[in-house]
């Protein structure tokens, strides 16, 4: 007996509430398994540096630290009770 034939037995003996309940999770796994498809048909994402390399940036970790300072520096490290 083939996965198939057992899952579609065990569907019929439920309630039509839980074979609804199947349909929906069924109709969830099949919308992961093209979003994982997808996500591997993409490849490996570039860095950022590489996605930019073609435009004469160049980011230092100087100027990531910096920008940081900048943007966290005056954020409150504890909070009022």
């Amino acid at each position: 007996m083939t996965i198939e034939q057992v899952v579609l037995e065990n569907i019929r003996d439920l309630p039509t509430e839980k074979q609804q309940q199947v349909l929906d999770f069924v109709t969830f796994l099949k919308q992961q398994t093209t979003i994982n498809l997808q996500s591997s048909s993409q490849g490996s994402r570039k860095s950022y540096k590489g996605m930019w390399a073609d435009l004469g940036i160049n980011i230092t970790d100087e100027d990531i630290t910096a920008a940081r300072q900048e943007m966290w520096g005056n954020f409150p490290r504890e909070f009022p009770s």
